[in-house]
């Protein structure tokens, strides 16, 4: 007899006490790694921002828990929750689209696929935006965009830094070209936050892809990204079909992005919080500019530097180990 059936043998005989059960049962108890395999439990996994104890493999989080991960407590403030999505062209694939979103809205809490607000991280102030994959694969409808977007115009209108944590798998069908105008207004607003000489730094995580690639997840001062993130526009398969090429593996990785110069750095979760602190204090804000005045297309950049970085830190300080 194996020692795995003895095991099994004792169990079927032995009484089940109410505590033995309710250890047994308890629900995400354990978490696998995906990546090594290895069993972890949730609650040290948690404290470690869900990058994997063994492997570092960074398993994904969604909106709530990255909010917790980067904004110091007690200073959040959500934008806009009430903003919910319609289906102004009564979509219908294999159900509905107004039913596809109401099953997922009772599934997860969600109201759509990002949450904005304003709060302090590591005490500086920062408009933060965070996609949540959960609603739709994160997907890009009118009121992604329309949040997106009114969180970087109160970013702007504060002056200070907008923060845009991406997780998607792109635009949304269901909402056609409503969806694909999105990418120009979230534009728009960021090119206004950008002519206030204000920053903005996207972080891309795991999978960052179509039309948020295309548009606002590359527009960023400083582009960062989560180790192993995939990240590109078009799939895999439709870009070896167009070449007619076989890619190499870690293509549209963050890794490949980064030897290929789209992204800026690559930074492990446990240390995106203290990363994006010491960026966020390195470029403060320029004066309001007086857009009444006749001589504001006349002023120069280098008369009040953007990044006010002293001479002894080098570039290599801003990258973790």
């Amino acid at each position: 007899m194996s020692l795995f059936d003895w095991f099994a043998n004792r169990r079927k005989t032995e009484p089940i006490s109410k505590e033995r059960q309710e250890r047994e049962i308890a629900d995400g108890l354990w978490t696998k790694c995906p990546e090594c395999g290895v069993l972890t439990y949730t609650k040290d996994l948690r404290a470690n921002q869900m990058v994997c104890l063994e492997c570092g493999h960074h398993l994904r989080v969604y909106a709530d828990e990255r909010i917790q991960q980067l904004i110091d407590a007690g200073t959040w403030k959500p934008l806009d929750e009430d903003l919910r999505p319609v289906d102004p062209l009564k979509f219908r694939d294999r159900k509905s689209y107004s039913d596809r979103v109401r099953e997922i809205h009772e599934r997860t809490g969600l109201t759509d696929a990002v949450q904005t607000g304003l709060g302090q991280l590591d005490g500086s102030p920062v408009a933060l935006g965070v996609m949540d994959f959960r609603f739709m694969g994160g997907s890009m409808g009118s009121v992604v965009g329309e949040k997106l977007t009114r969180m970087i115009e109160q970013g702007t209108r504060e002056r200070i830094a907008v923060v845009i944590v991406c997780a998607s798998g792109g635009a949304r069908m269901q909402e056609g070209m409503l969806s694909l105008m999105q990418m120009a207004k979230i534009s728009g607003a960021l090119e206004r936050h950008r002519e206030e000489r204000l920053l903005y730094v996207p972080v891309l995580s795991h999978p960052t892809t179509g039309g948020v690639t295309a548009s606002f997840a590359m527009l960023g001062d400083i582009i960062l990204a989560e180790p192993k993130a995939t990240i590109g526009f078009a799939g895999r398969r439709v870009v070896e079909q167009t070449l007619r090429e076989k890619l190499p593996d870690d293509f549209q990785t963050s890794e490949y992005l980064l030897s290929h110069g789209f992204v800026d750095a690559i930074v492990p979760r446990t240390q995106l919080k203290k990363t994006l602190a010491q960026l966020i204090r390195l470029h403060q804000p320029y004066p309001a500019i007086d857009h009444s005045s006749p001589s504001d297309s006349h002023h120069h950049v280098d008369s009040a530097p953007f990044m006010r970085v002293p001479d002894a830190l080098p570039l290599e300080s801003l990258r973790p180990d």
